[in-house]
């Protein structure tokens, strides 16, 4: 049975190589830190996925017709090779802010996803089946959205919408967990 339902409200990124840490050591320190600190922040840069002006609206105007937003993930190959610089500092509104729990170390990101599970998973994601969900570009067909830098989204699923185009392969989820999305420093 897929995860993925009809309907469903979900955040696409590609995910790979990060600060210089293999995606695999990432997922396994993002398990301890969800058993340490009950969440984790996956880290991320630019700004199709802004905490304030889009992750954060998204995920308000679906909390109150769906039970969980899911975060789906597509390996790819990655050459970010930043310097892993451990963020101290986490803010929901980039105003307020508080230091990141000592389990949890988020490097090399300007802003993080608060997530509370982290799953492998095998999916198949028709991104011809999804549409922007908010922002300049509301209604584009994901599959015409994800293209060159474009590597993250806000999406709406709808299998009667689709063309099944642009099937990618999804093979991490997680599911979002207040506030969402932060600021880092």
């Amino acid at each position: 049975m897929s995860i993925i339902e009809d309907g469903q409200a979900l955040l696409y990124m590609k995910v790979g190589t990060h600060a210089s840490e293999e995606l695999v050591d990432i997922v396994a320190r993002k398990r301890r830190e969800i058993d340490e600190a009950g969440f984790a922040m996956w880290g991320y840069g630019g700004n199709t996925c802004h905490p304030a002006t889009m992750v954060q609206p998204f995920v308000r105007d679906h909390l109150s017709t769906q039970p969980r937003i899911l975060l789906l993930m597509q390996p790819m190959t990655s050459n970010h090779f930043a310097d892993q610089i451990r963020a101290g500092e986490f803010s929901p509104d980039g105003i307020s802010w508080k230091s990141v729990p000592s389990p949890i170390n988020v490097l090399g990101s300007r802003y993080a996803l608060c997530i509370r599970t982290l799953e492998q998973v095998e999916e198949h994601l028709a991104l011809g089946s999804t549409r922007v969900a908010l922002g300049n570009s509301l209604g584009k067909v994901g599959s015409s959205y994800i293209r060159g830098r474009v590597d993250k989204a806000c999406l709406e699923y709808s299998e009667a919408q689709g063309d099944g185009s642009a099937v990618v392969e999804i093979r991490l989820a997680a599911e979002l967990v207040n506030p969402y999305a932060v600021f880092l420093r």
